[in-house]
């Protein structure tokens, strides 16, 4: 995984693969606009795969690198 805010937030090491992390993690990827001026584009949302009292982290891409939205994480 190459999304330090991704590693930090599931405790992941540098050797753990997407494969591995989509085994214990719900993703889904949708094409955001926005309803006035602001963020266009991916916005990722991922959810462990146990509901506790951790939110689901928002993710966009700026300037081609994945970042966490803002207010989330």
């Amino acid at each position: 995984m190459r999304v330090p805010a991704v590693q930090e937030a599931w405790g992941l090491d540098e050797e753990e693969t997407a494969d591995m992390f989509a085994s214990h993690v719900y993703g889904v990827k949708f094409h955001f606009v926005s309803g006035g001026p602001g963020y266009i584009g991916d916005l990722y949302i991922l959810q462990g795969d146990a509901l506790s009292e951790v939110p689901p982290m928002a993710l966009i891409r700026r300037n081609g690198t994945i970042t966490p939205a803002l207010g989330t994480y």
